[in-house]
């Protein structure tokens, strides 16, 4: 099959979805589905066909691109009463870019597999900038058949492809374990950066002098600008919302009790991110974890 015949199905055209998208539409043909249509509108001016309906989208291609926030919604749009299952062709693939957890994945695949549909495990990072830029990590639990099917969608979209399983669920196994990391890492910056905000100590000297030594990590140089634009007016700009980690944290935490694997400083961290979606912080970025910690920068 050349790529000009193949046809993926982009549902939800957001901050991720909408650069997908545009990034895909450059060497396969792309349909696209947005429950908004100032979205759309987007789409169709970045050369995306859209659709009306999510059922028309995925009817007749030959992978569904799918971005969900947790698994009740990943069963909603393929088997709920809208849902898009009974549309798809078999043969077709479903690639799950979210982080949902293992149980979630390996459900939905098992119910799929009677319609002649795999399900890829490719949960991915990065951010919109990268996705339009084909820049993405993506990580892939799936068949052999299935990963050649979703090869034109994934060589296109990740700079850095990795196999760590045959099967769904190996995908969400792994980035449970980046999340994991993750999550402790930014929970573990903000307190240090607190920490030297109450000691009297430049914000701004203290990042840089940290990055240059052994305490240095990529959440560290990521997070650490914006943990402290956290009490600028408006804050930070939100690249990764708070209450995410509050998911994947929980992921985690339900991960680890399934294999009776004691995680006290995840859980640690799991907390300090709930504290924040709590106080209202949820949907802010997740440098502003913070201000958990420290509501108000100290005044020296």
């Amino acid at each position: 099959m050349s790529e000009n015949s193949y046809t993926v199905a982009v549902l939800g055209l957001g901050a991720m979805g909408l650069p997908m998208a545009t990034r895909l539409a450059s060497g396969v043909r792309v349909n696209g589905f947005d429950i908004a249509q100032p979205r759309l509108e987007l789409a169709r001016t970045a050369g995306i066909e859209t659709f009306d309906s999510a059922a028309a989208a995925v009817t007749g291609a030959d992978a569904v691109l799918l971005a969900v926030r947790n698994g009740e919604q990943l069963n909603d749009v393929l088997f709920g009463q809208h849902g898009i299952a009974g549309s798809l062709a078999a043969g077709a693939v479903v690639i799950m870019t979210s982080t949902v957890g293992i149980n979630a994945v390996t459900e939905v695949a098992a119910k799929l597999a009677p319609l002649g549909v795999e399900l890829v495990d490719a949960p991915l990072s990065g951010g919109p900038v990268r996705a339009g830029e084909g820049d993405l990590l993506i990580v892939v639990g799936a068949t052999p058949a299935a990963r050649e099917a979703a090869a034109p969608v994934l060589d296109l979209l990740a700079s850095t492809l990795s196999v760590v399983g045959d099967k769904p669920g190996d995908g969400q196994a792994l980035k449970t374990v980046n999340q994991l990391l993750c999550g402790v890492h930014i929970a573990a910056a903000a307190e240090a950066l607190a920490l030297a905000q109450a000691l009297g100590l430049d914000a701004e000297k203290t990042l840089d002098a940290l990055q240059s030594g052994a305490a240095a990590s990529f959440m560290l140089g990521n997070r650490g600008p914006r943990t402290l634009q956290a009490y600028d007016e408006g804050g930070a700009e939100v690249l990764s919302r708070l209450d995410i980690f509050v998911k994947d944290l929980g992921i985690v935490s339900k991960a680890a009790r399934e294999v009776g694997l004691p995680t006290p400083v995840a859980s640690a961290a799991e907390q300090l991110f709930a504290l924040g979606a709590a106080q209202g912080l949820g949907a802010e970025d997740d440098s502003a974890v913070i201000r958990v910690l420290a509501p108000a920068k100290p005044q020296h």
